[in-house]
């Protein structure tokens, strides 16, 4: 019995507890209380793409609507091709046809959220990575009727996470509020990223571990992500994400 009694402290203290703490904060602050009332306007984040011959490509994540706000960004992929007039955006979300083309301005606000970049390349470097991220998403499992379920997925950052592991260049992980994330998109409960630089075991999403590079060290129940910033030196909070020493 105290090895359950000293299992509950720990996932209180360490998961709800902060948790709890985010959904206060979130509750108290000023936030779009539903869809239509949400601001869904360019950020600003972008530069005008004709001011931009090069090609571009960024990964965004805002935090989304209502109380999951207080645990959970949104994130979508944005390119441009070399020369474009305009950026193409790529969404998953949660009705009709899942995965979405320009169904949004590119770095528009989500929820009346404004964006960060997790990812961003251009020139030369974003030319390669293009064709490979348009395969990604041509080749993403769940993007028909009826592929998408908001917990534990595959939901909006399942597919972008899936995207993000097909391209060994972008060497970084969505951030650990990016609740969907860690659903085993293929199916495979233990499983190496295509690059070999980050493990994951999953319990179907519910509950897993990460290591790695691009990772860290993570542990995640329910959606909560607790673990070190191995490259950045910093620590990964449930529901607050990462507070590291370093930038990148």
């Amino acid at each position: 019995m105290r090895i359950f009694k000293f299992l509950a402290i720990g996932f209180v203290a360490i998961f709800l507890m902060p948790a709890a703490a985010s959904a206060a904060l979130w509750y108290l602050g000023d936030h779009a209380t539903s869809w239509r009332t949400a601001d869904w306007s360019s950020s600003g984040v972008l530069a005008p793409a004709p001011s931009v011959p090069q090609a571009f490509v960024a990964i965004l994540s805002a935090r989304t609507g209502g109380l999951k706000g207080a645990v959970s960004e949104h994130s979508w992929i944005v390119v441009k091709e070399k020369g474009a007039s305009a950026y193409e955006r790529w969404d998953k979300v949660g009705w009709g046809t899942p995965v979405r083309r320009n169904e949004f301005p590119p770095d528009g606000r989500w929820y009346s959220n404004t964006p960060h970049f997790v990812f961003s390349a251009e020139g030369d470097a974003a030319e390669r990575l293009i064709p490979k991220l348009r395969a990604a998403i041509a080749a993403y499992p769940f993007s028909r009727r009826g592929g998408y379920h908001i917990f534990p997925g595959p939901n909006s950052n399942s597919f972008v996470a899936f995207v993000m592991r097909q391209v060994p260049e972008i060497d970084v992980a969505l951030p650990p509020v990016s609740v969907g994330r860690d659903y085993p998109t293929d199916g495979r409960l233990a499983f190496l990223d295509p690059d070999g630089r980050d493990a994951h075991l999953s319990l179907f999403g519910y509950a897993g571990i990460s290591a790695g590079w691009k990772s860290g060290f993570e542990f995640n129940l329910l959606g909560l992500v607790v673990g070190l910033d191995v490259r950045r030196i910093g620590i990964k909070v449930p529901a607050f994400g990462t507070f590291a020493l370093l930038d990148g």
